[in-house]
């Protein structure tokens, strides 16, 4: 024991006596602070004065006083170094089992959720469905992840044996056998009951034939992709509009929507104030576009925008048999412009074939960016539609880019893999949002000046057309009469009542000629007529269009495919690739009318597939009590009574159907003359 303490303090000792040599020749230790370096360098001089000439008494005192503040300064020194060993210490622990702290701490975190998520469901449920179906997308997304690190190589081994030509030849023909006779068979059973919707189907035969006939090489034309394209759009359609779980989600994701963007209203109503916000069109609908395109630029900058549309991009990819670059434009294109879909594949632009040019060029011209898809729903124009619509428009847009301009060269970007898109160059979420809002002011200038601008010219080309009638007695020339007169034949090949083809054929003119913006403004002028009650037929005018009307015009009008529109493109994709000029000016226009056929192509299928939901209404109940404003219910339902009632010379009218025998049925019919124009009301 006796040597142990001997030992350590020898130990001890030297260690002094190194530091004290360190200090005279000048090394000093990193735990000494600067008072100590300053006392030891007022040491080392005495010490050497002392050594060669010799001092006083005073002076010996004086260094030895300084020597015993060495000793403490070097005391300090050591127990600072034995603070600074425990703390590496602790930090190499943490540093090491960091992964299970964020575990335990993530792990804490989702059980709070949970515990949040239930209590929410069990105390309102409906009131906490988004929550709800926000987890179950994250949840499915999650457990996608897992299943594919786990059983993703066996699942590949497994499906080896299906890349036999002979098998793989085999189940295609069996698929599309089955897909034949299954579309026969539904449109047989489906269509007995209506008719006129086969006058849809037909729509869609006339103009796959019209783009065949116009076709760049027919004999090349991939009908893999082109079936598989139209069959996508048709399945996606059956899904959001025939069955109810989708259309169920997709009006409840359009009124979340609807909801989302009414919050423009904060920041608007703030900056300009709310007269101006409801009354104005300006300060209504263009602050939604600055909204919509700052929570864009917060998406893409989380990595959450990149991800669904390389997961669509890919299913497109796999079925369709399209490249990488292309299908990623095209899908790209539902959420962005016909600019920015493009940057996407910036890089790729220099090598892809003219045939995946076009395909870019029909996806842009063939469908709206999720900016404006905003200042559309502000104009009341159906929010499930607008989404359906955009949505089926990219399978589309490549199953007919392919059939108007079929690929002949061979693509350098046939890999499966696809492209990666990366995330944006912001530092975080704030320069995000920044950037996003900022960049859309130009969007929502551009805007407002196209509207300003074509609107001009439209009332002044209105004019002189009415001039030059008038000149031959044609009275009331105007654009949209002639628009209705050309296109009527083929907006009831749509499926549109004939009665409605020239309000329709009128807005699909506006739209081609002029811009989408101009048509689905006049569009949502009809609806608010027609919900507001305002009679169907004034001064043998036709005031507004059925509701089915209104549905397949708002998928025909759903793309960029106008006139104004080419510039835009060429522009778009000239500064990208300069030296590329003269061959994406020779495809343009085949894109454009690509583009148009799309729109109309989604009209047809929304023709096919739309049946009147939800109960009618009964209108022997509603009649009976007090009504005093004109709604839409209201006109339905006074027409009714007016076609039930019979006029008796100067006895009282008779009524028939249900309003026979009824006691108030004279008093509702009164009621009714006091709102609509009738025979039976003289």
């Amino acid at each position: 024991m006796k040597d142990f303490k001997g030992r350590k303090e020898k130990r001890k000792r030297e260690e002094r006596g190194q530091e004290k040599r360190d200090v005279m020749t000048g090394i000093v230790s990193p735990g000494l602070n600067s008072k100590l370096c300053t006392y030891n360098y007022a040491w080392l001089q005495n010490w050497q004065l002392s050594k060669e000439e010799g001092v006083s008494s005073e002076g010996t005192r004086r260094t030895e006083e300084q020597g015993h503040s060495l000793g403490d300064g070097l005391e300090s020194s050591t127990q600072n170094r034995k603070s600074l060993r425990h703390f590496t210490r602790a930090r190499s622990f943490c540093k090491a089992r960091a992964g299970l702290f964020k575990k335990i701490l993530l792990s804490l975190l989702c059980l709070a959720y949970a515990a949040y998520l239930l209590a929410a469901c069990i105390l309102n449920f409906q009131r906490a469905l988004a929550l709800f179906v926000l987890t179950c997308l994250v949840l499915l997304v999650l457990v996608h992840r897992f299943l594919k690190k786990i059983f993703g190589k066996k699942l590949t081994r497994c499906l080896k044996p299906l890349k036999n030509s002979r098998l793989k030849l085999w189940m295609k023909w069996v698929f599309a056998g089955v897909a034949l006779i299954g579309l026969i068979l539904w449109l047989a059973l489906d269509t007995a009951q209506r008719p006129e919707q086969l006058i849809s189907f037909a729509g869609i035969c006339m103009f796959v034939l019209i783009l065949f006939a116009c076709s760049k090489h027919h004999s090349a034309v991939s009908w893999r992709a082109v079936l598989w394209g139209l069959g996508l759009q048709f399945v996606f359609g059956i899904f959001v509009i025939r069955t109810d779980p989708g259309f169920i989600a997709f009006q409840w994701l359009g009124d979340q929507i609807q909801i989302f963007l009414n919050y423009t209203v904060a920041g608007s109503s703030f900056v300009f104030g709310d007269m101006l916000v409801k009354d104005v069109f300006a300060f209504q609908s263009l602050p939604i576009i600055l909204f919509f395109g700052c929570v864009m630029s917060i998406l893409y900058y989380l990595g959450l925008m990149q991800w669904i549309v390389q997961k669509i991009a890919w299913f497109l990819q796999i079925t369709m048999g399209t490249t990488a670059t292309e299908t990623l434009a095209v899908t790209g294109n539902i959420f962005v412009g016909m600019t920015e879909a493009p940057l996407l594949i910036r890089p790729y632009l220099a090598d892809m074939t003219l045939s995946e040019i076009h395909a870019v060029m029909t996806g842009g011209f063939a469908t709206i960016s999720g900016t404006v898809l905003g200042a559309f729903i502000s104009f009341g124009i159906d929010t499930s539609s607008l989404i359906s619509a955009s949505v089926m428009a990219a399978p589309s847009a490549l199953a007919l880019s392919k059939l108007v301009y079929p690929e002949v060269e061979e693509s350098k970007f046939k890999n499966k893999e696809g492209v990666k898109l990366p995330r944006g160059k912001e530092r975080n979420v704030l320069e995000a949002a920044s950037n996003g809002a900022a960049d859309a002011v130009g969007l929502a200038a551009n805007v407002a000046a196209n509207l300003i601008a074509f609107l001009a010219v439209l009332a002044f080309i209105n004019a002189a057309l009415s001039w030059l009638g008038e000149l031959v007695d044609i009275h009331g020339l105007t654009f949209q009469v002639i628009c209705s007169y050309i296109l009527r034949p083929m907006v009831f090949m749509m499926g549109v009542d004939w009665a409605d083809c020239p309000m329709v054929a009128e807005l699909v003119g506006i739209k081609f000629f002029t811009n989408e913006f101009v048509a689905y403004q006049q569009l949502s002028q009809y609806k608010n007529k027609r919900l507001s009650g305002v009679e169907e037929w004034i001064g043998g005018e036709k005031q507004w269009i059925s509701v089915r009307a209104e549905i397949i015009t708002t998928f025909s009008l759903c793309g960029f495919a106008n006139l104004s529109s080419i510039g835009i493109t060429l522009g778009g994709l000239t500064s990208m690739v300069p030296h590329r000029k003269s061959e994406l000016s020779k495809v343009v226009i085949s894109a454009l009318f690509t583009g148009a056929c799309v729109s109309l192509i989604s009209a047809c299928v929304a023709g096919i597939l739309y049946v009147p939901r939800g109960a009618e209404t009964d209108c022997v109940s509603f009649l009976n009590t007090s009504f005093t404003n004109r709604t839409y219910e209201t006109y339905v339902c006074c027409r009714e009574l007016f076609q039930s009632t019979s006029l008796n010379g100067t006895n009282r009218p008779s009524f028939s159907g249900p309003w026979e025998d009824k006691e108030f049925s004279a008093i509702a019919l009164v009621n009714c003359c006091e709102l609509y124009t009738s025979a039976v009301c003289a």
